[in-house]
């Protein structure tokens, strides 16, 4: 099979769908891999390293779209990017269709057979592919709230863990999934005051019996959401219900409540973000203000760490890319169910059930796609 990678383009966007070890991979499975030049250069690959892997190099992504059987990318392919797609063209990559009923169309238009890494399941129920960025951006949000903090940025001029005498700031964590987990870990490592807040008791007991007084958790109920937010000098959204649009869980009239200069990070974002006021922001431009509380809400987080993140999504992504290029994309999803479930969209139907439910389209399964 050809596999394509073409130079990402959203804004800020420096990762790359492949690194010349995955391309390498791909080349000893007997596939041929087309990499636009330049597509890894921001993150120091070079196309020669690609080229010394066995990979092709084509002068524009126009060359890639044409060539390609199936092209592996990071982010949800760019209008100019969708035109270019072709019936029965794999393609790979992170989508969040339920906030993007624009790119769902132009999908459905194409006939392209599209998989989203955020809806592969694994044997254990989480999700895999989604796990490393969501790590990098749990992480990330910390050290994004701690600058928004700071005076200049429109912060009340809080130092996230505080100095002797003077308190630390107070972090809610909504969501105590990956995201939530590894935010919760960054924040008090800085030694803020945090709660995490969410509706797995089971989960709960395990945070609290792991950091114990160092963290306190409240159960997930607007009342608590509420109360704790009115006292936080930050708030991060951490919630997914995976393939679907994000509950909100903080309306407008709550976040009046929130103290001036206070800094909500929406984790969420790219699946609509689980803040009433929230909307999607770029690296160039991450935060704006409302109702007095500064918003950062970068739908492309990880991208700030593009050479981490490349390195640790491409671990992910590597074994269900090989498995669609040996076996095909219908053999494949027939023998794994966990690669089924990342059928988002394919053949011109909506394959996930919660896209479907979300955007109003018919669902069809996976296996009842015509031959």
């Amino acid at each position: 099979m050809r596999i394509g990678v073409p130079t990402e383009i959203k804004a800020h966007e420096y990762r790359v769908g492949l690194t010349p070890a995955s391309a390498r991979e791909f080349v000893a499975h007997g596939h041929q891999v087309l990499v636009q030049t330049g597509a890894g250069t921001p993150i120091g690959l070079t196309d020669a390293q690609y080229e010394a892997a066995g990979a092709r190099i084509l002068p524009d992504a126009a060359s890639v779209f044409a060539q390609a059987q199936m092209i592996v990318k990071v982010k949800e392919p760019q209008p100019s990017e969708r035109a270019m797609l072709q019936q029965g063209q794999i393609l790979y990559a992170y989508l969040h269709l339920a906030a993007d009923p624009a790119q769902a169309a132009d999908l459905l238009k194409s006939g392209a057979i599209c998989f989203a890494y955020e809806t592969i399941t694994g044997p254990g129920g989480g999700l895999p592919l989604l796990a490393p960025m969501s790590e990098v951006a749990g992480r990330l949000s910390i050290q994004a709230a701690a600058a928004c903090l700071e005076r200049p940025s429109g912060g009340m001029g809080v130092l996230i863990g505080g100095v002797a005498g003077v308190p630390a700031a107070h972090v809610v964590v909504l969501g105590a999934g990956v995201v939530g987990t590894h935010a919760m870990q960054m924040a008090v490592g800085l030694g803020a005051r945090v709660t995490v807040i969410d509706r797995n008791l089971d989960r709960l007991r395990q945070l609290d019996l792991a950091f114990g007084n160092r963290i306190s958790t409240s159960y997930s109920t607007s009342t608590a959401i509420e109360e704790a937010i009115r006292a936080a000098d930050v708030v991060i959204g951490g919630v997914l219900l995976p393939g679907a649009a994000t509950p909100k869980l903080v309306s407008r009239q709550m976040l009046a409540s929130m103290k001036p200069g206070s800094v909500i990070v929406d984790v969420a974002i790219d699946q609509g973000g689980c803040f009433e006021t929230s909307h999607p922001t770029t690296h160039a431009q991450p935060t704006y203000v409302l109702e007095g509380v500064v918003h950062y809400c970068v739908a492309n987080m990880p991208s700030a760490v593009a050479r981490t993140s490349t390195l640790a999504l491409n671990n992910a992504t590597l074994a269900h890319g090989l498995a669609l290029a040996d076996k095909g994309w219908r053999a494949a999803v027939e023998q794994d169910v966990h690669l089924r479930n990342g059928l988002n969209i394919a053949m011109g139907h909506v394959t996930c059930e919660a896209v479907a439910k979300d955007l109003g389209y018919q669902h069809v399964a996976p296996l009842a796609l015509d031959a």
